[in-house]
């Protein structure tokens, strides 16, 4: 077909990517939205509900280097398949759950930390496939489609879950989630493979493309491999690490209980103004593509200290300043327009973490993002936890100025970081005859 040839079958399987990280974060954030109802349902409290948010997310971080090495060790198309056919089976889990059964807190904690653990092959299984799939100068943008699923399945959740919820009930929204995880499972499997070498309908000129400039630095192109230590345990990556905690400590305030704080805190009638509790996710999904690009395209003029350290320091030190001004704003529509420009501030920087880790750890990409991406995760277990207990003690006003200060130490951390320049190797061009291109028009 015409448009897939001048997408490539790599854009096809990012725009799939795409879909999985929506439906990802659809899974995910339906708790919070069915959180009354469920709170409600089960005699629960805000404490309570935030260990059941924390349990998710505490699943999600420790299950993040195991699922990085299912990546690297079985590849990105059956890890991602079996991983959102398990989490879908913990969704319709959680439509189960039934208050007179003993302990039903304790059993809501366990099964909501399966669905964490079955969700963390989510994105170091993407970054795996985008250090097989994706040329270089092209992650940016990659990552950039990949994760603006966080913010549209985010966004478009509150109405569609909202809707479900109040029509038919909170146990509707896990079962609806179960089924539509399930669908794209099947279609990922279906669609997908491992490596470009594999798959039948990338063109020879897309796979020179892919192979000629894969990997950076030369780990492929010399048969030198970066040892397990040095792509995990050193500077830039460490720096990495410790800014991602503070940037899954932010979103997550966003995911959990930005919901909530609009309708307690602001008095908002978020069926009547649901288009306000979108905008954050909206904002995130359109920045996170614009993040993409522009960390692409300054790279590419500016080179990477500039294209990818740069916009993640900048952008996290607007998210600082959206938060602080936001939380002090006096009218709830003003100030839920700012928060939620804090969010898409936050979303510039997305592509950064991710495109840094596949230039440092080219065949070590999935474990290497999964060491990351467990620090976010940490940083969002805290905070669905922390921010209500601050928030009870000196008010919300305080647990959003928290979160500010830790944006802005997350952004001055990219100051330490040196990605590596994105300099592709003439050895790792292939050769006419070559067997990965043997067969290809």
């Amino acid at each position: 077909m015409a448009w897939m040839r001048r997408i490539g079958m790599r854009g096809v399987l990012v725009g799939w990517l795409f879909v999985l990280s929506a439906v990802a974060y659809m899974d995910r954030t339906n708790v919070a939205i069915a959180g009354a109802g469920l709170r409600d349902a089960l005699q629960i409290d805000n404490l309570q509900l935030g260990w059941i948010f924390s349990a998710f997310l505490v699943g999600y971080a420790v299950f993040q280097v195991a699922a990085g090495w299912l990546a690297c060790r079985y590849g990105p198309r059956r890890v991602l398949a079996g991983g959102v056919l398990w989490w879908g089976l913990f969704s319709a889990l959680t439509a189960m759950v039934d208050a007179r059964v003993a302990h039903v807190l304790v059993l809501l904690i366990a099964i909501r930390f399966a669905l964490g653990a079955a969700e963390a092959v989510m994105y170091p299984a993407g970054s795996q496939f985008v250090a097989e799939w994706i040329p270089v100068t092209e992650r940016g943008r990659a990552n950039g489609w990949i994760f603006a699923g966080v913010g549209a399945g985010a966004g478009l959740s509150v109405p569609v879950l909202t809707w479900i919820v109040t029509h038919l009930g909170w146990r509707a929204s896990f079962w609806f989630s179960a089924l539509v995880g399930t669908a794209v499972a099947l279609g990922w499997y279906l669609l997908s493979r491992d490596r470009p070498e594999e798959h039948p309908h990338v063109s020879r000129a897309e796979l020179e493309l892919i192979v000629a400039t894969r990997v950076i630095g030369g780990t492929r192109s010399t048969g030198v491999q970066v040892s397990w230590w040095a792509a995990i345990f050193n500077r830039s990556i460490l720096a990495m690490t410790a800014s991602y905690f503070m940037y899954g400590y932010v979103a997550w305030i966003f995911f959990s209980w930005f919901y909530l704080y609009l309708a307690q805190v602001r008095h908002m009638n978020l069926q009547a103004d649901a288009l306000l509790t979108m905008i954050p996710f909206l904002a995130m999904t359109a920045c996170c593509l614009a993040g993409g690009s522009l960390s692409d395209w300054a790279t590419k003029r500016y080179g990477s200290r500039v294209g990818r350290c740069g916009v993640a320091t900048v952008a996290m030190g607007l998210t600082a300043v959206f938060l602080a001004v936001g939380v002090h704003a006096r009218g709830p529509y003003t100030a839920s327009l700012i928060l939620a420009g804090g969010a898409g501030a936050l979303y510039l920087s997305q592509s950064s973490f991710w495109a840094v880790t596949a230039d440092l750890s080219g065949e070590r990409t999935g474990v290497v993002s999964g060491v990351m991406n467990m620090g976010g995760q940490i940083g969002g277990a805290v905070t669905a936890s922390l921010t209500p207990y601050i928030a009870a003690h000196l008010g919300w006003t305080a647990a959003f100025d928290c979160a500010a200060l830790l944006a802005m130490v997350g952004g001055a951390l990219w100051l330490v970081v040196k990605p590596v320049p994105p300099v592709a190797m003439a050895g790792d061009r292939p050769r006419a005859g070559s067997p990965a291109l043997a067969g290809r028009e």
